[in-house]
Parts: C-alpha cells; sequence; structure tokens
C-alpha cells in the first residue's frame, strides 16, 4: 500500500466567539482526519490568548495515498473552550484531504492557510491559522523499515 506522512501544525485562531462569559476561555484543538476516532489529537488548551489562542503545536500522521486523490476524506480541526464543568464547543473547520494535497502541491508539499471557523451550517466568528506539509510518496513496507531504523537510532544512544 502507498502512503505519505502528513504533518499540520496548528498555529493560532484570531477572534474567536467568547463560549465563556464570566472566566477566561482556555481554548484547545481537536484534530483527525476523516470520521476515524483513532486519527484524533488535541493540542494543549493556551491558557492566556482566550478568543485569540495561540498553539504552535505539530501532529504528524501517516494517511494513506488514496486520501489525497479523492475526494471523501476531510481534515477536521474543532476547537473546544476548557472548563471544570464540560468542555464548551466554540466551532469547526473542515477541509477535504485532496484540497490540501492539490494547494500544497504546487508549493513543494507544504503550505500555510487561513480558514473560518463554522458553528453548524453558518459562519461563526474567527479564523483559524495552521501550516502542513505533506511527504513523499512510500510504500508500506519501506515506510515501516524506515521507521523501525529511525527507532532504532532514536534508542542506539
Amino acid at each position: 500500500m502507498e502512503c505519505r506522512k502528513f504533518e499540520i501544525t496548528l498555529v493560532s485562531a484570531n477572534d474567536l466567539e467568547d463560549v465563556r462569559k464570566l472566566f477566561k476561555m482556555k481554548v484547545y484543538a481537536r484534530v483527525s482526519i476523516g470520521s476515524d476516532p483513532k486519527t484524533e489529537r488535541r493540542t494543549p488548551a493556551d491558557k492566556h490568548g482566550e478568543t485569540d489562542p495561540a498553539w504552535n503545536f505539530t501532529m504528524k500522521y501517516t494517511i494513506s495515498e488514496s486520501m489525497v486523490q479523492h475526494y471523501g476524506v476531510s481534515l477536521v480541526i474543532k476547537l473546544y473552550c476548557k472548563r471544570k464543568l464540560g468542555d464548551r464547543y466554540v466551532g469547526e473547520v473542515h477541509m477535504p484531504m485532496k484540497e490540501l494535497f492539490d494547494g500544497a502541491y504546487s508549493c513543494g508539499g507544504s503550505a500555510m492557510v487561513s480558514y473560518p471557523v463554522q458553528r453548524g451550517s453558518v459562519n461563526s466568528q474567527g479564523v483559524l491559522k495552521f501550516s502542513y506539509r505533506f511527504g513523499e510518496r512510500v510504500t508500506a513496507d519501506k515506510l515501516l523499515l524506515v521507521e523501525s531504523i529511525g527507532d532504532w537510532f532514536r534508542y542506539a544512544d
């Protein structure tokens, strides 16, 4: 099976809707590919930016080549405000992986983008900024070999 490395760095969000009126907003993001809960990763909560959080947090994935060749699989980024009595939903961004790949392909495989944050079917307040990068296409056998060699070097100290 052919696959690629995919790396996303959530940089920041600006002008988010204040969903917490009494206390400071502490915003974090949950990132997943498609609707697969096994791909979900989470940023730490930004404790200082409130409606303008900044993370500069990088997440790495290995994705199948078919995800960037056909529409149907989306990158999903959901923003939440951390609270003791249950986190509050702020909004989300959905982008087809194929669109991201096509947009980065002409720029050498990486790009920096900004997308409006949506809440339900209408635009809500705010813009999410992130960068991403696609690696070269490799077969799964070669990728496993490279990752195991990388682990060997990492633990060879």
